[in-house]
């Protein structure tokens, strides 16, 4: 090369430097302008061309460096006058973009780096613009980034970095770890590859040491090894998605774990941490599916038809079908009488249990009993009584109990199934049944003979 023959010519190492910088490598370019201004330091060209390769690469100093030369050297050198004025603004929206991040407020980063490359065609701010499209999970615009620049400059370990980032953000960890163990072979002492590289070993580690706790049914702590990774990286939401949903299913084991229903307070705190996986992952159906079954557990039936129904349009299987129609049918129920509650026994009572129940309750609110009361209470003592009476012709009687539990016949109960029936006839067939309890009569001001309770 010519270089090669004249090793002390400024004139051939600016050719050269001109050539790189048509190929835009940039590096290369510098450093021979670089050279050229080191063997002549009055080659104005060479520090002209210093200007152009510092922007293109982002140095700003540099090239401000380069311009105070042109200037002291040529005062009326007007061809730096548009890079001048370039990088007046490009600063201004660079200062910007730092007091962003390191707010990170990194959709105010992403426009400053616009901005500045309207003025600069520089790299320094596209990787930052890259990194920062990273953490806001545009992950396939960050990429096309790292990957441009790449495609000119291979040893790029910024680049690598966000190429990394989105590999890491997007849980495919391995090829994110062999990606910052390359950077940090081309730059050792690179920061930020160093911390998101400790960060994601741990957070991997982490999570998998909850999901053997939680495989062992060591829930409590799995709990906490997963409430610990949630607060290792808040950055990577694909991941915490999964770490609260995991979270959220030893809730529900926990519930499941316990007798009479379970916990509530766990329930909720498993329907926020579904609800908080969805923000991070709005498409994760294995936690929609599993706040829909929490809702279901806390009988809101309206919140559980409304994530079965979103479910369904993820995901026509027929199971998740199936569940929509049993939210249904249990939002329809809910809807109706609790003749359950208002005997005040559980749902698999036996026949005892109703008679018992219903003698206890009956001799409580039969209307003979608040003759004297005023009329509002005596009318909340008729609604009582007539209730009961429903209640007991109900689920004393095998085929209606059986009929009311499966909702059969809905459109009827929700009329309020069993109005037809008198209150007083139960009351005195009850009471009339020896198996029931025998005869009755108040002792003191009760019932005279073939009493009747009227209704109005």
């Amino acid at each position: 090369m010519v270089v090669d023959l004249c090793p002390e010519s400024p004139a051939y190492y600016g050719n050269r430097a001109a050539c790189y910088m048509m190929l835009h490598h940039y590096k290369e370019a510098l450093e021979d302008a670089k050279k050229s201004v080191s063997l002549d330091k009055t080659f104005v060209k060479g520090y002209i061309r210093i200007v152009k390769c510092s922007l293109a690469l982002g140095d700003i100093i540099t090239a401000e460096s380069a311009i105070a030369k042109v200037q002291e050297l040529e005062p009326n050198n007007t061809s730096l006058a548009p890079e001048i004025s370039k990088i007046a603004v490009a600063k201004r929206f660079m200062e910007e973009g730092d007091k962003a991040y390191n707010k990170q407020d990194y959709r105010k980063v992403v426009f400053c780096m616009d901005r500045a490359l309207e003025q600069v065609s520089c790299v320094k701010f596209k990787l930052i613009k890259g990194e920062c499209l990273a953490f806001l999970n545009r992950y396939q615009e960050a990429q096309e980034i790292a990957n441009d620049i790449l495609h000119v400059d291979k040893q790029n370990a910024d680049a690598v970095y966000v190429r990394g980032m989105c590999l890491y953000y997007q849980d495919n960890v391995d090829r994110a770890f062999s990606h910052f163990q390359h950077v940090l072979r081309l730059a050792p002492d690179h920061t930020k590859a160093i911390d998101i590289y400790k960060r994601a070993k741990a957070l991997k580690q982490k999570k998998e040491e909850g999901n053997e706790a939680f495989k062992a049914s060591r829930l409590a702590e799995a709990y906490n090894l997963y409430t610990e990774a949630l607060r290792i990286d808040p950055h990577n939401s694909l991941t915490n998605a999964k770490l609260y949903f995991n979270r959220a299913t030893v809730s529900s084991k926990v519930c499941l774990t316990l007798k009479f229903g379970g916990d509530l307070g766990r329930l909720n705190e498993s329907v926020a941490d579904c609800t908080n996986a969805l923000k991070l992952d709005e498409t994760y159906l294995k936690a929609l599916l599993r706040r829909a079954k929490c809702y279901m557990d806390l009988n809101d039936f309206d919140e559980a038809v409304r994530d079965y129904e979103k479910a369904l349009k993820m995901d026509k299987s027929r199971e998740n079908k199936r569940l929509l129609q049993e939210a249904k049918l249990s939002l329809k129920k809910s809807k109706r009488k609790d003749y359950y509650k208002i005997l005040g026994i559980d749902k698999n009572a036996s026949t005892d249990d109703i008679k018992k129940a219903y003698r206890k309750r009956a001799l409580v609110h039969h209307p003979d009993r608040h003759a004297s009361a005023s009329d509002v209470e005596k009318k909340e003592q008729e609604k009582k009584f007539k209730e009961l009476g429903e209640a007991y012709g109900i689920l004393s009687d095998s085929k209606k109990r059986a009929r009311y539990d499966s909702g059969q016949d809905l459109e009827d109960m929700e009329g309020g199934m069993g109005c037809d029936v008198d209150p007083n006839n139960v009351f005195q067939t009850f009471f009339a049944d020896p198996g029931a309890g025998g005869q009755f009569s108040f002792s003191s001001g009760g019932f005279p003979a073939g009493f009747t309770f009227q209704f109005g």
